[in-house]
């Protein structure tokens, strides 16, 4: 936990997301690192901690911002009803709560963070240094801006996060591993192991006759739940894409070279200039320094180093005008001639002096080349603006009952019609059904309607809309055993050679433990004996899969098991155990208690934080939390 506060902290937009993971501190509720953005006012708590409130805002933004998270990641969208069986209201609560009860103490406790500090924390960030290893505003200024943050939102969230880990370190100061902890460590990951193992194949399990009407039946009876038929439903969908209504070859040559026109520096790269910068205190310093420049006395260089700016860091880059986040240094720079020092500039961080050194002129691309391009663009915007009337009669058509079918033929749209389809998009005989757009949103959203149902449209990612009717529902159930004769047939095959192997390789174990060589019994049975030596712990080796070794390293030296291992089953002995003894202070030693100096950091402030709130008190507001995310239960 402590951890994962340090590493957030050395990043500027780590400071302000901080996701400080404190388990347990919730009943039941487990935090995967939310991403708290700034929180705006609001009149509304959704839960307090002693006397810090929690805003409506506050878990708006901050659910919002975790709801994006789980879609980017997965590259799917969620309804609320998925979110919430994700837990992800649970989270951002538990997550806001925590913050929350940091603040809590660190205001009764009185630690305040000066200026100074949450200064240098700033200067000393590396996103916000540029090429010369030093500070830069302009960096800074433009990096706040592309995050859409204030200065002041900015320097007081930061307050806010190094209050708080100045407290968690405070919490978790000269803790230690103890001895007989790391001593369980090291044994557990540099013990070895040997073993003597045999593999029986099916084969071993000898002829296996066909089942009786009886054993099938009793058998069916005991899976009847692998044989179940998934609930399906048929659907009838109306689609609405703007990508089948652009009509590119619509758009007349009249209206593309119009665009082309209107937006020729889109069509190509805009002009690019290596712009070079000199600060000073102030004008009249910047205009002494000019004429030395002009008059030759001094070059460009020279006053730079004069200013403390080494020769290599006077560049600012090669930059469009757009890129320049300082209007006035954009404007001058860029109606500068190439070579010539400019009058003081009135920046936003002090005076300037600049040159620019190179420049790379605007290039167009001709209409010929973009002319497809643009006519795309056009077509999909007609068709943007289209699709709302479209939407919008088919709404009113919807409310006359019309059928989908009519509608889609009137309209020309696309009509997909579904005769069964299960949750996962599967038909009846297991093959993906094709064609359903935006599959997980729309089987979800057909799989909580009703036969006659009212269902809305559904809005899709592209921009468009899906109509659907349910006209048939055909619930989970029990196939017969007529219908599933054959698959019961296998599968009571695979169960009895899984337990006739079972029963050998009890047989076998049982005369291994009693003093029998495993290289007799291997031969006795058919099958080679084996050894492997210096297993590790959940790592294959030959013929042993992980779980293979991690059942070797549960069973006792010189005690025999087995284990299943696909079709075939593993019989074992264990020969051997070497575990290497832990020096103390070691290299291996101070791993150790490196690694876990954070587990038990993490519980001692998990623990700090429980007794906060609960000296504290923590209030939560359902319905004030229901409405924040926009929910309901």
């Amino acid at each position: 936990m402590l951890q994962s506060i340090r590493t957030a902290s050395r990043h500027w937009l780590g400071k302000i997301v901080l996701s400080v993971l404190f388990v347990f501190l919730i009943a039941g509720v487990a935090v995967f690192g939310v991403e708290d953005f700034f929180r705006g006012g609001s009149s509304t708590s959704v839960a307090t901690v002693g006397k810090t409130s929690i805003s409506a805002e506050a878990v708006r933004s901050a659910y919002q911002n975790q709801l994006q998270r789980y879609q980017s990641q997965l590259q799917r969208n969620f309804t609320p009803d998925q979110a919430r069986a994700l837990g992800i209201d649970r989270q951002v609560l538990a997550q806001l709560i925590s913050e929350a009860s940091l603040d809590q103490q660190t205001r009764e406790l009185g630690l305040v963070v000066p200026d100074a500090a949450v200064l240098r924390a700033i200067r000393e960030e590396a996103a916000f240094k540029g090429a010369s290893g030093n500070f830069d505003s302009t960096l800074f200024y433009q990096t706040l801006q592309r995050a859409g943050i204030t200065e002041a939102t900015f320097v007081r969230e930061q307050r806010a996060v190094i209050a708080r880990l100045q407290l968690a370190e405070a919490v978790v100061a000269d803790l230690h591993v103890p001895v007989a902890m790391r001593e369980a460590v090291h044994r557990y990951a540099t013990e070895r192991r040997t073993a003597s193992f045999m593999v029986l194949p099916p084969s071993v399990a000898g002829d296996i006759p066909a089942p009786s009407e009886d054993e099938m039946k009793a058998f069916y009876e005991d899976n009847k739940t692998s044989y179940r038929a998934p609930e399906t439903r048929g659907v009838t969908l109306l689609v609405l894409d703007p990508a089948t209504l652009a009509k590119p070859d619509a758009v007349s040559a009249e209206d593309v070279r119009k665009r082309y026109e209107s937006a020729r520096s889109t069509y190509g790269s805009p002009e690019k200039r290596t712009i070079q910068q000199i600060v000073f205190p102030d004008a009249a310093a910047a205009e002494a320094a000019r004429k030395e420049i002009e008059s030759g006395e001094k070059p460009f260089e020279a006053v730079a180093i004069a200013r403390g700016v080494d020769a290599k860091d006077l560049s600012i880059g090669t930059l469009t005008k757009a890129e320049l986040f300082d209007k006035a240094v954009a404007d001058a720079a860029f109606a500068l001639p190439q070579n010539t020092v400019s009058a003081p500039v009135q920046g936003r961080f002090g005076t300037v002096l600049l040159r620019v050194t190179a420049i790379s002129p605007e290039t167009i691309k001709p209409l010929a080349e973009v002319e497809p391009v643009i006519r795309k663009a056009i077509a999909a915007e007609r068709a943007a603006t289209e699709i709302d009337t479209i939407h919008d009669k088919i709404e009113d058509q919807r409310a006359n009952t019309k059928p989908l079918a009519d509608i889609a033929k009137e309209s020309g749209l696309q009509l997909l019609m579904v005769p069964a389809v299960d949750a996962r998009g599967l038909d009846p005989s297991g093959k993906t059904v094709e064609g359903i757009p935006d599959r997980d949103t729309t089987l979800a959203a057909v799989f909580r309607g009703e036969i006659g149902g009212d269902t809305e449209a559904l809005r899709t990612k592209g921009g468009g809309y899906v109509w659907y009717d349910v006209t048939a529902i055909d619930r989970a159930h029990d196939k017969p055993l007529a219908d599933v004769r054959d698959a019961v047939s296998t599968g009571w095959r695979s169960a009895e050679v899984a337990k006739r192997l079972a029963a050998k390789a009890k047989d076998l174990t049982t005369r291994l433990d009693k003093g029998e060589a495993l290289e007799a019994l291997a031969a006795e049975t058919g099958v080679q004996s084996e050894t492997e030596s210096d297993l590790t712990r959940g790592q294959p080796k030959g013929q042993l899969t992980p779980t293979t070794v991690e059942r070797i390293f549960a069973t006792a030296v010189e005690k025999a098991s087995s284990v299943e291992s696909g079709e075939t089953r593993v019989v074992f002995k264990v020969a051997s155990a070497t575990m290497p003894a832990l020096a103390l202070a070691s290299p291996a030693d101070a791993a150790i208690e490196t690694r876990f100096r954070t587990v038990v950091a993490d519980d001692v402030l998990s623990q700090y934080i429980g007794e906060v709130q609960k000296d504290a008190g923590v209030n939560v507001n359902q319905a004030a939390f229901r409405r924040a995310i926009g929910g309901e239960y």
